[in-house]
C-alpha cells in the first residue's frame, strides 16, 4: 500500500469520519418481536414499540400455519440446502413452490433465488449485454440499478414513470431492448404505469421486466397484451413473510436463467424452511383468508391516506434533521417509523416511511395517527 494511503484500517476510519461528518451515520438496533409490537434496544435504552417499518404487509411472517410449515421442513430436511441446486439436487418443496408461483403469476415456469436482490441481478445479467439497450426508471430499487450495471448494457435512465420518454427511447433504440421497472416504488409507494409500458414493449418488441416485490395490492398488468414478452420478479420476504426471491416467465427464459444466471448457479439454494414458509404463505394469500387480509390492509391504508395505492406511505420532510427529529419524537411515544435519508433518497427529500400491515390493530393505527397529528404531519 502507498505511503499516502496508509493502512486499509486507517482508510476505513477516514471513510467513517466522512459519513459521521455528513450526518449519515447508521447502525442497527435490536428489535425483539413477533409481529409489529415488541421491544426495541437502542444502546442502553429499551422500550416497547409498535413498528411501522416492516414490509410484512399481510403479517404472514407471524402466521401459525407459516411457522408450522417452516418447523416441519426443519424436521424433515434440516437447516440448510447445503449447496447449489445444480450440485446437490433440489428438495421437493422448491419445485412445489415454483409450480405454485408460476400458476399464481400466469406464467409457464418460475424459479426461486436466495433473495429478491439476487433474482434481479440474475435476470439482468443474463438478458443484458453490450449490444442491449436497457431503459430503467430513475426511482428503481438499488438491486435493479446494480443489475443494470452488472449487465454491461447500454443503460438509459428515464424520468420516473414517464411513458412518453419511454416511447421516445424505444423509437430511437436499435437492437434488443429491455424496459425494467418496479411495479410499486419502495420509497414513494406509488405505482408504475404497467399496462402502458406493456403496450409500448409489445409494439416495439422489447422485453418488459417487472419487479413486483411490493405489489401486494397491485398494480396487476393486463394479461391480454398481445405480443408482450414479460419477466416477473418478486420476493418471498415481504407479502409472503419468508425469505427468498423468484422469477416467473416463459419456459425458455427460466431454463436460460438456470443455465446462465450466476446468482442462481454459484450460491446455495434457499433453505427448505424458508421455501416451505413461502409456500404456506402463498397458499394463504390465494385463499379466502388472504382476501380478507388484503381487504383489511386496504382499509388500514385508507384510514391514513385514502386511495393511496400501496401500504408504503411517505411523509416527505425535506432536510435530514427534520426527518430524524420527527422519527425520534414518534419513537418517544413508542411508535417506530424510520427516517429515510440520503443516499437512500435524493438530497432534500428525506422522509418518514410508514409501512402498514394487515395485522396492525385499530389501536395501533390510532396511536400512529395521533402521533402524526401531534407533530402536525397529517
Amino acid at each position: 500500500m502507498s505511503a499516502d494511503h496508509g493502512s486499509w484500517t486507517s482508510w476505513a476510519g477516514r471513510q467513517l469520519d466522512e459519513i459521521r461528518a455528513a450526518g449519515q451515520w447508521r447502525a442497527t438496533r435490536r428489535f425483539d418481536a413477533l409481529g409489529p409490537a415488541g421491544q426495541l434496544f437502542d444502546g442502553s435504552e429499551q422500550r416497547e414499540v409498535v413498528s411501522f417499518a416492516s414490509n410484512d404487509y399481510l403479517g404472514l411472517s407471524a402466521h401459525p400455519a407459516v411457522i408450522a410449515a417452516a418447523h416441519e421442513a426443519l424436521d424433515r430436511w434440516g437447516t440448510g440446502s447445503t449447496a447449489s441446486r445444480l450440485i446437490v439436487g433440489t428438495r421437493g418443496c422448491h419445485h412445489e413452490l415454483e409450480d405454485e408461483i408460476a400458476e399464481w403469476k400466469g406464467c409457464p415456469r418460475a424459479v426461486v433465488y436466495p433473495t429478491g436482490y439476487a433474482a434481479n441481478l440474475g435476470v439482468l445479467s443474463v438478458v443484458g449485454g453490450p449490444h442491449v439497450t436497457v431503459l430503467s426508471d430513475e426511482l428503481n430499487h438499488a438491486s435493479l440499478i446494480d443489475g443494470c450495471r452488472l449487465s454491461r448494457s447500454n443503460v438509459k435512465v428515464y424520468a420516473h414513470a414517464d411513458v412518453g420518454q419511454v416511447a421516445s427511447l424505444l423509437e430511437a433504440a436499435t437492437g434488443p431492448t429491455v424496459v425494467v421497472t418496479d411495479s410499486v416504488f419502495s420509497m414513494d409507494g406509488d405505482v408504475a404505469p404497467v399496462d402502458e409500458l406493456g403496450a409500448l414493449c409489445a409494439d416495439h418488441g422489447a422485453l418488459l421486466i417487472l419487479d413486483e416485490a411490493h405489489s401486494v395490492l397491485g398494480p396487476h398488468i393486463d394479461d391480454g397484451i398481445d405480443g408482450l414478452e414479460l419477466v416477473r420478479i418478486g420476493t418471498l420476504s415481504k407479502t409472503l413473510g419468508a425469505l427468498g426471491g423468484w422469477v416467473a416467465g416463459t419456459q425458455p427464459m427460466v431454463d436460460l436463467l438456470i443455465n446462465r444466471s450466476r446468482p442462481y448457479i454459484f450460491t446455495t439454494a434457499p433453505s427448505p424452511a424458508d421455501i416451505a414458509a413461502g409456500l404456506a404463505a402463498l397458499r394463504i394469500l390465494r385463499s379466502e383468508e388472504g382476501e380478507q387480509l388484503i381487504n383489511r390492509l386496504r382499509s388500514s391504508i385508507d384510514r391514513l391516506a385514502p386511495q393511496h395505492p400501496s401500504p408504503i406511505i411517505p411523509i416527505v420532510l425535506g432536510e435530514e434533521d427534520r426527518a430524524m427529529h420527527a422519527s425520534a419524537a414518534l419513537l418517544a411515544e413508542g411508535i417506530l417509523v424510520p427516517a429515510i435519508r440520503p443516499p437512500t433518497v435524493p438530497a432534500g427529500s428525506s422522509r418518514l416511511r410508514i409501512a402498514l400491515s394487515a395485522i396492525h390493530t385499530d389501536e395501533m393505527l390510532a396511536r400512529l395517527i395521533g402521533g402524526l397529528d401531534a407533530l402536525g404531519l397529517r
